[in-house]
């Protein structure tokens, strides 16, 4: 609403516009009278347009508006459309014309008065939303013309955000107040009013189909303990018209192709504070396929085609599975180039047998190539890195799989908030640009921080990282961690394409300095790496490292194998590994599998004569309502030769929030004599996990997890029922910063000097 000074102000421009009509009924004829008897004889031209009183609006941009023309006949309804167009822009209180004769024809004056400038937006009455919170929601802002529906428009945006939020009370008042003659400071009044959420939600009606199961489908949920997390509760009417049509396609996926599903019946408590939901169902009849038939098909055999349909003669028939039958086909087409192939399905009811006869009419359309790749928004990452993980290239036959892959490749590189590949065709020249847009987000880290554990005591710990240095993709981190018993520093560089050629580089260097109870331990070394993707989906690389460490200072209860490792020994070694990885996102997967083979080979010069070698699988499984499942195994072996022993620090130690959850570093091994842990030459571990989304908007997920694992010397043999069990929970959260996991493990079987339980948490990479 609008202060009664702005209501007075239109009335009044209408008042002049009636005047103006007025003056150009009685007047104008009388001035052409004047004109001479060749004027009288031919309509007058416009001989001049002249704009006046415009202070902020350009006059270019009032004459756009006029279709008045100079050296074009007077017309008098134009005119009455030409002030109508100026009020229509919003930007003026005021439109009057004066006509006056010039140079054998008239003059139009257009005399304007601007609505004056918005100086400030202020609110009051709010108190449970922060005023920067509102302004965020706005459109109006100071420098803005005080058009009264922009106004308008803007309240009405405010109310939708308090909506959203569950204020379904709330009352917004725009108040207009003049500061000078040309501005004014608008102020939205706010009545928040109680907030309201959801009590129950109720479906009648339904047979077939389970409440619980329906109120699944839908995304609108009753208020519980952790909304204030997950926002649910609060009622939203789009929300709640898609949920209708969730209803919809579950009973359309158990064959009930008639279902009705009325519009939820909203109760409001007494108190105002709580809403209750009723929707009534009427479900029908349930229906079976009948007859599938293919038509329009000559790139592809109907053999090929019946392949991709998961709906078959006699089944219930479900439009998902019809949905993502002709979704398969159509990929099946997008991955040969017909880009613009279509299919029509045809239902055919029969009411009696209760039978649904499908026929897929398919029009195949022409082959595409690729035009364009545009590449937009990549402020800092240069086009190059971008473009060299596109799978297609301009020419190439369009392909959907690869443009998918493309979508991932651009993804995994972790460099941007957001990645969107769209295809734009060109009809006429079988053509398909392709736009590449992508929202650049913080790819350097600086981080400082302390803690305490029982073995560092308390720390200080210091990170820089930059994952896409100069733009170019380079990864450079140094880290240094500071203690009463340990100092580190590592400084890593990696080049994902070394000399713009397909090949990975990396360079590491480091040092540790660590205080073990009954040792100190002092290693330094150096490494250097070269990978290759030999394929779309498998790489291999080969590291040479070397590695010098000393054991001292060793306390004279140590037990032998500790003091056999007294003084300074050095290890050169060179690691070569292959893997397979189709997963669809590195760092939070949900489908696709990892497979690797590590191995080292240390006896290149040095003192250290061992081979180590680890194969490690994991895969993941897209499972109901966006969940995943996830299983890993890993077998890892390491022996010494030339009469040499495999290190202590070489050893496999299993325990930990990466190997056996719930059990401490090296519980899940052998010890020795003084009960001390002394890793396993040999290592058998398998995890497996259920992953489910818990809040989606903020990539926030839990975990169920069950882990067996352990390390076995060489004295023992493996075997799975000597596997150390454990079982729990956690979250995991792909923050802005980067992964962050907490889990919290327990111990199925603790025993002597075992905690039943192990809470840990990790930032910077997933399991």
């Amino acid at each position: 609403m609008l202060k009664g000074g702005a209501i007075k102000k239109g009335m009044f421009s209408l008042w002049l516009i009636n005047v103006t009509i007025i003056f150009l009924l009685f007047f104008v004829p009388a001035v052409l009278a004047q004109v001479g008897d060749s004027t009288l004889r031919d309509t007058p031209l416009v001989t001049s347009i002249e704009i006046k009183g415009n202070k902020k609006i350009e006059e270019e941009t009032i004459l756009e508006k006029i279709r008045s023309n100079v050296k074009e006949p007077f017309v008098y309804e134009i005119l009455q459309k030409d002030i109508k167009a100026l009020y229509g822009t919003g930007y003026f209180d005021d439109v009057r014309v004066d006509v006056e004769l010039f140079e054998g024809g008239i003059k139009l004056i257009f005399i304007l008065k601007e609505k004056p400038t918005i100086t400030s937006v202020d609110f009051q009455g709010n108190k449970k939303i922060d005023t920067d919170e509102l302004k965020e929601k706005l459109m109006l802002t100071p420098g803005a013309i005080a058009n009264p529906s922009l106004i308008t428009d803007n309240a009405e945006k405010l109310i939708s955000f308090y909506h959203s939020e569950g204020y379904w009370h709330v009352n917004v008042i725009p108040v207009l107040r003049e500061v000078s003659e040309s501005a004014a400071a608008i102020t939205f009044q706010i009545e928040e009013g109680p907030k309201v959420v959801i009590k129950e939600i109720a479906v009648e009606g339904n047979k077939a189909i389970a409440t619980k199961e329906i109120k699944k489908a839908i995304k609108t949920k009753e208020r519980w303990l952790f909304s204030f997390i997950t926002g649910s509760g609060i009622y939203k009417r789009e929300e709640m018209k898609a949920d209708i049509e969730r209803i919809r396609e579950l009973y359309h996926s158990r064959g009930y192709i008639y279902v009705v599903v009325s519009e939820p019946e909203v109760t409001l408590s007494p108190d105002k504070t709580k809403l209750y939901i009723k929707t009534s169902i009427s479900e029908g009849e349930q229906y079976r396929v009948g007859e599938v038939k293919i038509t329009g098909n000559t790139i592809f055999s109907s053999s090929e085609l019946y392949k991709q349909i998961e709906t078959t003669k006699g089944k219930v028939f479900s439009r998902a599975e019809l949905g993502n039958s002709i979704d398969k086909i159509i990929d099946l087409y997008m991955e040969r180039g017909y880009a613009r192939a279509d299919i029509n399905p045809i239902i055919d009811t029969d009411t009696e047998k209760k039978l649904a006869n499908i026929t897929l009419s398919i029009t195949e359309g022409d082959m595409f190539r690729i035009g364009r790749i545009e590449i937009t928004g990549n402020t800092k990452t240069r086009d190059k890195v971008i473009r060299r993980e596109m799978r297609l290239d301009e020419g190439d036959i369009f392909n959907k799989k690869l443009l998918k892959r493309s979508y991932q490749r651009i993804a995994n590189l972790n460099y941007f908030e957001s990645v969107d590949l769209t295809p734009e065709p060109h009809i006429d020249e079988k053509l398909i640009d392709v736009n590449v847009r992508v929202k650049e987000k913080l790819t350097g880290m600086l981080s400082i921080g302390g803690g305490y554990s029982s073995v560092d005591k308390f720390m200080v710990m210091g990170e820089i990282q930059q994952a896409n240095l100069f733009g170019k993709g380079l990864y450079l981190k140094f880290r240094a961690d500071f203690s009463s018993r340990r100092k580190n520093y590592t400084l890593t560089l990696r080049d994902p394409w070394f000399m713009d050629k397909p090949i990975s580089a990396s360079f590491s260097i480091y040092n540790e300095v660590f205080q073990y109870p009954d040792y100190d331990k002092d290693s330094s070394g150096a490494s250097i790496g070269f990978g290759k993707e030999i394929t779309e989906y498998v790489g291999a690389n080969v590291i040479y490292n070397f590695e010098q460490v000393e054991i001292s200072n060793v306390s004279a209860t140590a037990s032998s194998l500790i003091k056999e490792q007294v003084g300074k020994k050095t290890t050169s070694s060179i690691s070569p590994s292959i893997w397979k990885d189709t997963r669809d996102n590195y760092l939070d997967p949900t489908t696709g599998s990892r497979h690797a083979i590590y191995t080292t080979f240390a006896g290149l010069g040095g003192d250290n004569y061992f081979v180590k070698g680890v194969v490690d699988s994991s895969w993941y499984l897209p499972a109901i309502w966006n969940t995943t499942f996830g299983l890993r195994g890993r077998f890892g072996y390491a022996t010494g030769f030339a009469g040499k022993e495999i290190p202590l620090y070489e050893r496999f130690y299993v325990g930990g929030i990466n190997t056996v959850r719930g059990l401490g570093f090296g519980e899940g091994g052998p010890r020795n004599a003084e009960d001390e842990k002394i890793g396993g030459n040999k290592e058998l571990i398998f995890n497996a996990e259920y992953i489910f989304p818990i809040e989606k908007d903020i990539k926030l997920k839990g975990v169920l997890f069950l882990d067996a694992g352990r390390a076995f010397d060489n004295t023992e043999n493996l075997s799975i029922a000597e596997l150390r069990r454990t079982a729990g929970f956690g979250f995991r959260w792909m923050s802005p910063i980067g992964p962050i996991r907490l889990e919290w493990g327990f111990n199925l079987s603790p025993k002597y000097n075992e905690a039943g339980t192990k809470l840990e948490f990790t930032f910077g990479g997933l399991f």
